[in-house]
């Protein structure tokens, strides 16, 4: 894997050899290298042989999906801090998220223009393949992991039942909801499909040769660049107002439970801010019913919080954590023990002593039974996460050693008799000993390093991976476009495909949405931020646009997508039929092509 690292060509550094001149007065050669043509890796693709280009393509391919996780990883945790999340739900998530497609997209017309127009079937192959293979695969394994059973008079998803789905039902009888934000996402992935109108309307009318073509395409193509930065200005606004309205709360919660799952952060560390931040927002609302002789110490410090959370904090608060009640609800009587609620401190990194546990069952166990239910586990835990934060601002800063159990949670399901003296180990001190303030802040910090690196790596290796598609091409024989439809998507869009599995199998109307909407979102994307790069290219480069079976193949998928994402729901044989049209966009590419279209 880091042979594209080392192996850089010759042509690459020059002077490396420090030649003393005896014979003159003139000081040593100084070796003169070129830190650009270093950065990049520069392995020429047609002078290696057939196992090279394979280990190359699988090298670059695999950077590419790393590179494209980082990216998506980054942004997620950048959603546990409440400041940013609304932007970066809003703009961030889905303007990153494009940045590999686009890298391929830029790169693979840049350098000389008769070469670009040739290796510019690559951006193009990506771009087709990126958004037909998102609302095609992905679209479908989403419908077949949140499908659930159709009932009553007008056979609609019944997201009630138990279990959700019948083993061995048909699949006309099974099958998801169209929600009115992923008609939302339908109608904006339409609309934004203009600019290609733009483009193609006039390519069908022009021929000759590139010069000529492009001659008569440049004042379109900035129209289409054009429309495609209003339609893109608009994209990110409506998210981001979307965003603020709590529309991707649903994510936001899957990443903080992930996290704390993990064990990567603490509960204060990952819910502090945001329920300050709740709080402040909704202070009018704010309950107070704080009886003056129960109050929870921490440490030294006597404080004088409430001792209820808000309805919309406690909401909040039991859509995180209401899973990790039930999972250490060992006996299923719906109550949490002092020994399973300290079991669950443990877990989720929050010290307190026996003493202090004494006292939350003393203020929340009302009927003396020595177990507190969901609602008075909620406000226990609200309780610590306000004690945390506002112990920081005068706590001791020198890290912190937690110890909690081999496995989150897996032990107490297992031996009821644990012995008190069981081996335990100690959590890194990592974001997990860091108070909640700092823990903030190692996360800006450390979401920021995975971005950038992430799209360092693109950058770097997106021109070779260009490359490399464009000799594969050549050595099968067979169009450029045909090998970057297939390959190119497998490196850029891997986290959307498996991020819209893990949301779909939990058969909610909400987890749906989320899938959904984000394929969707995606392929808006490609509509105006990846097609505004090829808009750039040819009006600046002066390269041609002859793609028109390329352009009807994707305009044809996204309206077809569409129009069925706008009805009230998908049954399962739906989203087979959905399937297929992968493959079938590729078959009508090449009878139209073959037709003579381009």
């Amino acid at each position: 894997l880091f042979g594209p690292f080392a192996l850089l060509s010759h042509k690459n550094i020059i002077n490396l050899s420090v030649v003393p001149n005896t014979h003159s007065r003139e000081p040593p050669v100084i070796p003169v290298y070129e830190p650009a043509a270093i950065m990049i890796p520069d392995i020429d693709p047609s002078a290696v042989g057939s196992t090279g280009l394979v280990w190359l393509l699988i090298s670059y391919g695999y950077i590419l999906y790393y590179a494209s996780n980082l990216i998506s990883e980054g942004s997620d945790l950048l959603l546990l801090v409440p400041s940013l999340a609304g932007l970066v739900g809003g703009v961030v998530l889905p303007l990153l998220g494009a940045v590999p497609d686009g890298a391929i997209m830029l790169f693979s017309g840049l350098g000389d223009v008769e070469e670009a127009q040739e290796t510019l079937a690559v951006g193009v192959g990506a771009l087709a393949g990126s958004t037909i293979m998102l609302l095609t695969i992905p679209w479908a394994m989403s419908i077949y992991y949140g499908r659930v059973d159709f009932s009553g008079k007008d056979m609609q998803p019944n997201y009630k039942g138990n279990p959700k789905l019948t083993e061995g039902i048909v699949n006309s009888l099974s099958g998801v909801t169209l929600t009115p934000e992923i008609h939302h996402g339908a109608c904006m992935m339409m609309m934004t499909t203009i600019p290609y109108f733009l483009i193609q309307v006039p390519a069908f009318f022009l021929s000759g040769d590139r010069e000529e073509v492009s001659s008569g395409e440049k004042n379109w193509a900035l129209a289409g660049f054009v429309s495609c930065m209003v339609f893109f200005v608009y994209y990110l606004y409506t998210q981001l107002k979307m965003s603020n309205e709590g529309a991707d709360k649903i994510k936001r919660m899957a990443v903080i439970k992930d996290s704390l799952n993990k064990g990567a952060i603490s509960l204060s560390g990952a819910l502090a801010e945001k329920v300050e931040f709740m709080e402040k927002k909704h202070s009018d609302t704010m309950q107070q019913m704080v009886n003056e002789e129960t109050k929870l110490n921490v440490g030294s410090h006597q404080q004088n919080l409430g001792d209820r959370p808000s309805p919309e904090v406690a909401e909040y608060l039991k859509g995180i954590l209401s899973e990790s009640f039930h999972l250490y609800d060992r006996d299923n009587s719906g109550c949490l023990g002092k020994k399973e609620f300290s079991l669950f401190l443990k877990d989720f990194h929050e010290s307190i002593s026996d003493d202090q546990l004494e006292d939350i069952f003393r203020q929340f166990d009302l009927d003396g039974n020595g177990a507190i239910d969901m609602p008075e586990f909620i406000c226990a835990c609200y309780v610590i996460i306000r004690q945390a934060n506002r112990a920081d601002v005068g706590m001791d800063t020198s890290p912190r050693n937690y110890t909690a159990s081999q496995e989150v949670g897996k032990n107490i399901l297992h031996d009821d008799e644990c012995d008190e003296s069981e081996e335990e180990e100690e959590i890194p001190e990592d974001l997990t000993s860091l108070s909640p303030n700092e823990q903030q802040r190692a996360i800006k910090r450390r979401a920021f390093g995975m971005l950038f690196l992430g799209t360092a790596l693109v950058l770097m290796f997106s021109d070779p991976m260009v490359d490399v598609l464009a000799e594969v091409a050549v050595r099968l024989n067979i169009p450029a476009f045909y090998v970057s439809f297939v390959l190119a998507p497998l490196a850029s869009n891997a986290s959307e495909v498996i991020a819209s599995q893990y949301y779909a199998a939990k058969k909610t109307r909400k987890t749906i949405t989320v899938a959904l909407t984000a394929l969707e979102g995606a392929a808006s994307m490609n509509n105006t931020f990846c097609l505004s790069i090829f808009m750039a290219l040819i009006y600046f480069r002066g390269l041609a646009w002859q793609y028109s079976a390329e352009t009807i193949a994707i305009i044809s998928v996204q309206l077809a997508m569409g129009l069925l994402a706008m009805k009230d729901k998908m049954s399962t044989s739906t989203g087979f039929l959905v399937l297929a049209i992968f493959p079938l966009s590729v078959v009508i590419v090449a009878i139209l092509e073959y037709m003579g279209l381009n």
